[in-house]
């Protein structure tokens, strides 16, 4: 669970990201210890209730201050789904920040397994098969809450089919804290 307080910097610090390469103004960041820690993040941007960009990190592999920045940078612009944000767009969206929690192996030998073994509602899950590479933050679960919808979008978003299995299949799953500014609910990131 992170920090109370760590929330509305994260968010700020998003936002600061995106504001400087658009040449706008905008309030920086205060500092807090835990930006100079390892931490992996997806920021979302929310145009109205319409997805606008969604980019991050499965993995803490760099600080959490430059993961933020760097994802908030990749979501607005080279989201490979989108057009990069336009100034004229910067005021209408919305942030949110999605802070992993560690990953954790799912041992299963089959996908009935697998499906037994999600939480949905709460778990974020990843899944590699070979350069088949997916995820969904748990928010994905509002838009697909039965578990096998869940698990053949997931793997359609890796490139594989819907009904696809292999015993190299891997998956994980991990928990968020998630911050938001006023973001509308149930957009598929």
């Amino acid at each position: 669970m992170a920090a109370p307080d760590l929330g509305p910097v994260l968010l700020a610090l998003a936002r600061k990201s995106i504001a400087d390469a658009l040449g706008v103004a905008a309030a920086g960041a205060p500092p807090h210890p835990a930006l100079a820690e390892p931490g992996a993040t997806f920021v979302t941007l929310r145009k109205g209730r319409e997805l606008r960009g969604c980019i991050g990190s499965v993995a803490a592999h760099r600080a959490l201050g430059p993961d933020v920045q760097a994802n908030a940078l990749a979501a607005a612009f080279r989201d490979p789904r989108f057009a990069p944000l336009a100034l004229r767009e910067y005021g209408s969206v919305a942030i949110e920040v999605s802070l992993l929690g560690a990953s954790e192996p799912l041992r299963v030998a089959n996908e009935r397994e697998a499906l037994a073994a999600l939480r949905p509602g709460f778990d974020g899950v990843a899944l590699e098969c070979g350069y088949h590479r997916s995820t969904f933050l748990p928010q994905v679960w509002e838009q697909l809450p039965d578990p096998a919808e869940f698990m053949e979008a997931l793997k359609r978003k890796a490139g594989l089919p819907a009904r696809f299995w292999s015993p190299q299949v891997e998956l994980s799953r991990y928990t968020v804290d998630k911050f938001a500014e006023g973001a509308p609910e149930g957009v598929n990131p």
